[in-house]
């Protein structure tokens, strides 16, 4: 029917709780600590829709991401105006690559990354 959330395990929660909420501006939708699995569980949505749940572990293991490696490649958000979201982005201090024209839809996009090196693409829609 359509995707219900996507789970991202960081290495540090609270550089990624302020990247996703403060950067990219995700809001909060509840904060959980599960004592049992030493583990904090943040659910985050794009408006009220529910999208990301950011789990962290105890000394959890590094994904390769560059280069290209197998499994999730990046994670795309849509957004009105790439240009704005790249400035705004920027000024806030992420490394973003060059605005991008998609081949075959013709439509904008670049790429950055989370903390944890996890590739983030925004898509002009």
């Amino acid at each position: 029917m359509k995707i219900h959330h996507i789970a991202i395990i960081c290495s540090d929660y609270v550089a990624s709780k302020r990247f996703y909420t403060e950067i990219i501006g995700l809001n909060i939708i509840r904060e959980a600590y599960r004592e049992e699995r030493k583990s904090y569980k943040l659910d985050l949505a794009i408006g009220d829709h529910y999208v990301i749940e950011l789990f962290s572990f105890p000394d959890p293991p590094q994904r390769p991401s560059r280069p290209e490696a197998c499994g999730l490649r990046h994670l795309a958000f849509s957004v009105e105006n790439v240009t704005i979201k790249r400035n705004e982005l920027i000024s806030k201090g992420l490394i973003c690559e060059e605005i991008r024209i998609d081949e075959f839809t013709g439509k904008e996009f670049f790429f950055t990354q989370d903390p944890d090196q996890l590739p983030l693409e925004f898509y002009e829609i």
